[in-house]
């Protein structure tokens, strides 16, 4: 098999070569190469130690170089260049407490993940395949490099990395390694929150989001994500659904396009629903207050996990309105614009739309209609700047004080009230009818 590199990595290993070193390409950028796809970065390995690899280049820093690894910067761009290294015991289930540096390619390809990721290229050799990647690649498979709880046992992110590859890449999980994650699933305790945070947000981003399915069949969600587990667990006996709670929020990731606010929000919309189910005497099943319960809780385990406050807030406020429904007039619409937040109220009708679609097909056509005349409603109020927010109001509080009014509770008492007569009535918003009406 051949495969382009990119000149500047093949500049690094054949100046390694020259000098009598060996150096490949390795992992990620093997893998995603075979695969069509193009990689996000190029890992270089070689047997030279540091030390030697520092003395080749004229601009190195050093990123890890405890663990072998130096960065060559060639024409501004960056390559990180490991010295192959078997990696000592294991202490944290995350990080070796020491390596030992060899020169043996197959030692170095023998600590790493998994299969797929244990591929080394260079334009002499071709591609090193020591343990089947390729053969996997073209089987769809995710295995682990020889025995899968030697491997999580060694680095317990790998068993969240393993299903965010699946997804990813639409790949199955090999039965043994499937059964390693079952087993070594606790250990995910011992790994940082924001480390769990960024596999789970390029799993929800992937194509396949629902191979959180797989991470609860595994028991792993339930280590870092045990609301989503007793979502999972809880029915939902009502015309409106035909899934559990969980599995109706799995069709909604699947429903909704790939962005990091919206696959949050649908992930965190319905969670709230096990704390106030309830079911009436006819046994059907009441949610009603859940989106205020799924809101804090959201927010509780957005900060769990160490997201950014942005995104936190952004996600609480649609995941507080993913169910706000009101009568279709361009008033109420304006109404839900001021309420949601102008740049929150084309997310909150994808996510209304993805809810809805998640659910069972009663009603379903009506309810899309509801959605499709909120929607042209809220185009033509956009298209025609309609005043929804304060900072679009024609007065500010310095006009009320230049018209005479004191500084103070009242000036923003007025303002919040021009702006509710201007939802209701657009054509008042001009400086001159705002100004006559607080004159009356």
């Amino acid at each position: 098999m051949r495969m382009k590199l990119p000149d500047k990595v093949n500049t690094i290993i054949h100046t390694l070569q020259s000098h009598g070193y060996e150096a490949y390409a390795v992992g990620g950028c093997v893998r995603d190469s075979i695969l069509g796809r193009e990689p996000e970065d190029w890992d270089i390995t070689t047997s030279a130690m540091p030390e030697e690899t520092k003395a080749l280049f004229s601009h190195t820093f050093d990123t890890g170089i405890a663990h072998g690894t130096i960065t060559v910067l060639l024409d501004r761009g960056g390559f990180e260049v490991t010295t192959y290294r078997v990696d000592g015991k294991y202490e944290d289930s995350r990080h070796p407490k020491e390596v030992t540096f060899v020169r043996n390619l197959r030692e170095d390809l023998l600590r790493r993940d998994f299969t797929i990721n244990a591929m080394a290229y260079n334009e002499d050799d071709g591609l090193v395949d020591i343990f089947g990647g390729l053969e996997d690649i073209e089987q769809g498979i995710i295995r682990c490099v020889g025995d899968a709880r030697a491997r999580f046992s060694e680095d317990a992110l790998r068993i969240l990395r393993g299903v965010r590859f699946a997804a990813q890449l639409g790949f199955g999980i090999e039965e043994k390694t499937r059964e390693g994650m079952r087993c070594l699933a606790p250990t995910l305790q011992k790994i940082s929150a924001e480390r769990i945070q960024t596999e789970l947000v390029k799993m929800l981003l992937s194509p396949r989001p629902d191979m959180l399915r797989d991470a609860y069949d595994l028991g792993i969600t339930k280590e870092f994500l045990p609301e989503f587990d007793r979502a999972m667990a809880t029915k939902q006996e009502t015309p409106h659904h035909m899934y559990t709670v969980g599995e109706h929020t799995l069709h909604a990731l699947k429903n909704i396009r790939s962005n990091r606010t919206l696959r949050l929000t649908m992930l965190m919309h319905d969670l709230g629903k096990p704390e106030k189910k309830t079911v009436d005497e006819e046994g059907t099943a009441h949610f009603k207050g859940h989106a205020e319960i799924s809101r804090r809780m959201a927010g509780q385990i957005m900060r769990r996990l160490k997201f950014d406050n942005a995104t936190l807030h952004s996600v609480e406020k649609l995941v507080y309105y993913h169910d706000y429904r009101m009568p279709v007039t361009e008033k109420n619409v304006r109404r839900a614009m001021n309420k949601i937040g102008e740049d929150l109220f084309p997310l909150y009708l994808e996510v209304r739309r993805a809810d809805v679609l998640a659910q069972s097909m009663y009603l379903r056509e009506e309810k899309l209609a509801d959605i499709d005349g909120v929607e042209a409603l809220y185009q033509k109020i956009a298209a025609a700047g309609q005043c929804v927010t304060l900072k679009d109001l024609a007065v500010t509080g310095r006009d009320l004080i230049a018209a005479g009014m004191k500084p103070g509770k009242e000036i923003g008492e007025t303002l919040n009230r021009l702006l509710e007569l201007v939802i209701e009535e657009p054509e008042m918003n001009t400086r001159e009818k705002l100004l006559k009406h607080i004159s009356l």
